[in-house]
């Protein structure tokens, strides 16, 4: 069953039989050029393969078994040894990362059918305050879930930086969404910082007009119903709940969002918080 010579030529039903790929799955690489023949018979189009070629075809049919897109097994097997096997290992680390979170949403979606979910038990507590009018630095985006969480950091910095030039920061930063973002729907999102100095800002932003997406523009005055989060609750999907708490308690109470629904950031060290350490306040304006 093994190949006795490296040059031996194979014709692709032998050679499927020995690589365990069927001829289907031969023809798809081909075109992919990931695994191509040794030849080609000219007048048959019959394809004929090399017996040390199907080393590599079993490797390809090995990585296809952990998922791995066609493109990126392509990009793996020209690499050498031990390359290759770090990107392997990248590979399968975001594929536990995502089975976790998976997990994660798995098991938050059974106790919400249940009612079992932390935003029907009470484990969320909802508060009011009333937000005065602001100018603030907006930056908009059209995105999806996984680009979420390093836009909002890259996006508040920019605003920020902007900020300080025009009076200095004048309370909390936070993100609008203004529909839904996941893996299906991209928003869009609103990254926003008040600044103290409206009309600074304005002249700011008309003098920066060609040079990115920062506009200003005011927040009305508002009532806000919002529930504080800690850094653990940040993460998904367990930040999904606490919008259905706030989301619930406006519905009981019989009121009306008068705008999207937003993350409002606390003025804490993100990166030395600890996980039970309150981090976000998850909120809706209403009437």
């Amino acid at each position: 069953m093994h190949p006795k010579e490296p040059g031996e030529s194979l014709s692709i039903g032998a050679f499927s039989r020995r690589s365990r790929l069927s001829p289907k799955a031969l023809r798809l690489y081909d075109r992919l050029g990931l695994l191509r023949p040794d030849r080609v018979d000219e007048d048959t189009g019959y394809r004929w393969y090399r017996a040390d070629q199907v080393a590599r075809a079993r490797l390809v049919a090995l990585l296809r078994q952990l998922d791995m897109p066609l493109a990126r097994i392509a990009e793996l097997v020209e690499l050498p040894g031990p390359r290759a096997a770090d990107e392997l290992a990248v590979y399968w680390a975001g594929v536990e990362q995502r089975v976790a979170a998976q997990k994660a949403l798995a098991l938050h979606l059974r106790e919400r059918l249940s009612g079992r979910s932390p935003a029907v038990d009470g484990r969320f507590e909802i508060a009011t305050r009333e937000e005065a009018e602001q100018t603030v630095l907006t930056e908009t985006r059209h995105l999806l879930a996984h680009e979420l969480p390093p836009w909002i950091g890259e996006s508040l910095g920019r605003l920020e930086k902007a900020a300080r030039e025009c009076g200095g920061i004048a309370g909390a930063p936070q993100v609008l969404y203004h529909s839904e973002v996941s893996m299906e729907s991209d928003g869009p999102a609103e990254a926003c910082v008040p600044v103290a100095d409206a009309a600074a800002a304005r002249a700011w932003a008309e003098a920066h007009g060609g040079r990115g997406s920062v506009t200003v523009r005011t927040e009305p005055a508002h009532r806000l119903v919002y529930t504080r989060i800690t850094k653990t609750q940040v993460a998904h999907p367990q930040i999904l709940s606490a919008y259905e708490a706030v989301e619930r308690w406006i519905g009981e109470q019989g009121l009306r969002t008068t705008g999207p629904c937003r993350e409002i950031y606390l003025p804490v060290d993100w990166d030395a918080a600890g996980p039970d350490d309150e981090v976000c306040d998850i909120a809706w304006p209403v009437a």
